[in-house]
């Protein structure tokens, strides 16, 4: 049994319905437990999350991309990380990241690198997509991997679309596909 902690922040609605489909995935394949622990609006986790995350085999972390960064509400759990990190209570886990934006590209890969360097602090191990982008003349928004994520999960929301037009099903088909490789991953780690 491997046991992923999600953890993430959705300003608007968008974040947390891509934070749906990764775990749509994970959940898909057998043997792995999944929690998933939204950051509220103010920062904060309840304590009984705190433990979860200490004893999650894998981490996923998950912002909107506001400004070239993540939300202040992830950083917020971030710096509050820095118990867990004096304690390396997460060190060796599986980490991986996503984030959404109104933009195409809207300065999604700084967000991605900040939970990278935060996993990193931690002592952990990176996922990263694992699939080739959609990137030939035939390909549309709605193909997997279309925003041509590497290092993470991208996906867009325009500024005016609603939680119900935004992401697009491509992207949510990507989200849910990379939930599948998190588990299938953290399955293998956990046997090490």
């Amino acid at each position: 049994m491997a046991r992923i902690a999600m953890v993430y922040h959705s300003g608007y609605g968008h974040t947390a319905k891509v934070a749906e489909a990764v775990a749509k995935g994970l959940t898909e394949i057998s043997g792995t437990q999944v929690d998933i622990l939204p950051i509220d609006a103010e920062g904060n986790l309840p304590e009984q999350a705190w433990v979860i995350l200490s004893i999650a085999d894998g981490i996923i972390f998950g912002s909107p991309t506001y400004m070239s960064g993540p939300s202040w509400q992830f950083k917020k759990f971030a710096d509050a990380s820095s118990k867990p990190w004096s304690a390396l209570l997460w060190k060796d886990k599986l980490f991986a990241g996503f984030t959404n934006s109104a933009s195409m590209n809207g300065d999604k890969l700084s967000t991605l690198d900040y939970m990278f360097h935060l996993s990193q602090q931690h002592g952990g191990i990176w996922v990263g997509m694992g699939m080739l982008p959609s990137n030939t003349k035939a390909a549309t928004r709605q193909d997997v991997n279309y925003i041509a994520g590497v290092s993470g999960l991208m996906t867009v929301s325009p500024a005016d679309a609603s939680v119900e037009e935004a992401p697009l099903s491509g992207e949510l088909e990507t989200a849910r596909l990379f939930g599948q490789r998190i588990a299938q991953l953290a399955q293998r780690w956990s046997r090490v």
